[in-house]
Order: C-alpha cells, then structure tokens, then sequence
C-alpha cells in the first residue's frame, strides 16, 4: 500500500508540474475564447452582455503567488469575479476565496498605481465568489458557504469580515437553466460525466480517450478538445487521481492507525495513524501546488524545518 501511494504521487508530482491547469480553467480562462468565460458569467448572474472584450481575465498563476492559484478570474462590469470548480466538496472555500481575494485585490492596485497607503480612498470591484460543483456526492442544486460558519456559533456576530460564496452543481441533469444557458458549459458538464461513466468498463486513460472520440460533431468544444488533446488529457488524469489519491492517503492513515493500535493501544494508535495521513496528505497538496507551504506548516503545526525534514522522508 506504501509504495503504490509513493507511486502515486511521483506521477502526480509530474503531471501536476506539466499541467497546472484544470481542465475548467483551460477553458474558462482562456484569452482566445472571452465569449466562453462571458457566457458563463451571463449564465450565472442572467445578464445578456454580447461583448468579449469587456472581459479581463486575472486568473492567479502560480509564478506569481508560489503555492497560490485560482481556476478562473475576471473582471467585467466593475465586478472581480472568481469561479472555483470543485470534484470534491470543500466547506473551507469561504476562507479559499478570502486568500484569492487579497492576492486579487494587491495585483489590480498594482496594475493601475493605485497607492493604498494614500489619503483618497480607492474604488475597488465588487468581488463575485462561485464554486462550480461536479463530484460524485449528492450535493443541492444551489446552496450558500459562509467564512462565519467557521466561527464559534456564539461569537459570529462579532466578526468584522464577512464572505459569502455561491456553489453551483454543475453534474449532469442538474441546474438546467443555468447549463442550458451556457452551452459550453453544459458540453464541458458531459465530458466529465462521460468519462465518469466509462471510467469502470474503459479505465480511466480509455474513458478519456473515448470521450474525446465521441464528442458530439454539434458541440462548440469538439475541435477545442481535439486541437488540445494531450493537454486536455493530461490536465483530467491528474484531477481523477488527484481524488483517488487523497483517498488512499486516508486509507494509508486508517491503516497506519490500526497497525500501531495492535502494537501500542488502540486509542494511541488510531491518533498517531490520523496525524501521519494527514501529513501525507498535506505533502501531497504541497508539491501539488494545490497549497502554499507556510499554510501547510501551519495546519501540521510544525516549524518549517520539521516540516521540510518530513517532506524529505515522505
């Protein structure tokens, strides 16, 4: 088990330097196609804009903030908008968002000289903060994720910072309008669940494949996806692995816990074997790029020197 998951994240650890992009990213973000990333923000907000070039996109890129990048961002009618896709349910994207949202915020002063240390106030967009839902969980068409939520219930009111993030399920047959609206959107949808549903039969590289073989001659994403195949596929293998590797690492921990419970007591064993797979786990999101380190030695509680020590073990 050990070494299929030091297997795993060699290669994760490669695609993840060769594809940094997800798949919705590629797509959403890209300078060539604003029409895509405009008709999913006329999807979402019910607004009918017909012009691309009203779009500035902000994506975050990692070269910039190490350890820190978004899916998508842009800004359009005074509006910083930051969309997230999601195969795995998060309830700390408020937080997430709150991160994005400052890197956001320094990088637009910056570009327009603005001086934040002056005496006249300076007119900021509106941020816009989505989650685009498509894991296997049953999740609502619709729901709200609160930063407050993550207060003590007793103390919320106090907070002087207040973050509200929408998340959208985007799975196939749900939220029809909003896919119906946006017909990349809605193709981009029936990728994933194409390859979710041949996954079993073809593996996961041959689901890939084959979704891209029978993309529908209609759809506007067919020569995109064609064009783009080997980045295409790259950028999904690593997303479906990405899932399952975060699961072996739970199960790694699980395992780990009930071996050292045999030998040294349950109780003991069972907590020692939780705190090593999260470790993993959070190497893991390191190198992934998926987390900064600073905020991994912080949730490992460690000093950064521990923490490199055990990345050099790991």
């Amino acid at each position: 088990m050990i070494e299929y998951v030091r297997e795993r994240m060699i290669f994760m650890a490669a695609a993840q330097t060769e594809y940094k992009d997800r798949l919705f990213s590629f797509i959403f973000s890209s300078e060539e196609h604003k029409d895509w990333t405009l008709s999913l923000y006329n999807a979402v907000n019910g607004t009918s804009y017909t012009d691309p070039e009203l779009v500035t996109i902000t994506t975050i890129q990692e070269a910039l903030y190490l350890g820190m990048h978004n899916d998508v961002s842009f800004l359009i009618a005074n509006e910083m908008n930051m969309y997230e896709q999601q195969s795995t349910f998060c309830p700390n994207m408020p937080l997430r968002m709150l991160q994005y949202t400052g890197n956001l915020y320094e990088k637009y002063v910056t570009q327009n000289n603005r001086n934040k240390y002056g005496r006249t106030r300076i007119d900021l967009p509106v941020p816009r903060l989505v989650v685009f839902y498509n894991g296997a969980q049953n999740k609502p068409d619709e729901q709200e994720l609160f930063l407050s939520d993550s207060f003590p219930e007793e103390q919320r009111d106090l907070a002087d910072i207040w973050i509200r993030v929408r998340v959208i399920n985007i799975n196939a047959g749900r939220n029809e309008k909003i896919l119906g609206e946006c017909e990349i959107l809605q193709e981009y949808s029936w990728a994933v669940d194409t390859v979710r549903k041949n996954e079993r039969e073809f593996g996961l590289e041959g689901a890939i494949d084959r979704m891209i073989e029978t993309v529908p001659e209609r759809f506007m994403l067919k020569p995109f996806l064609e064009a783009h195949r080997a980045e295409v596929k790259g950028m999904l293998l690593t997303e479906y692995n990405e899932a399952k590797q975060m699961e072996l690492f739970r199960e790694e921990g699980r395992e780990e816990g009930r071996e050292e419970g045999r030998r040294e007591g349950r109780r003991e064993g069972r907590r020692e074997g939780r705190r090593e797979g999260a470790l993993q786990m959070l190497i893991s999101l390191v190198r992934n790029g998926a987390l900064g380190k600073q905020e991994a030695v912080r949730a490992a509680q460690m000093t950064e020197q521990e923490f490199d020590e055990e990345m050099r073990k790991a």
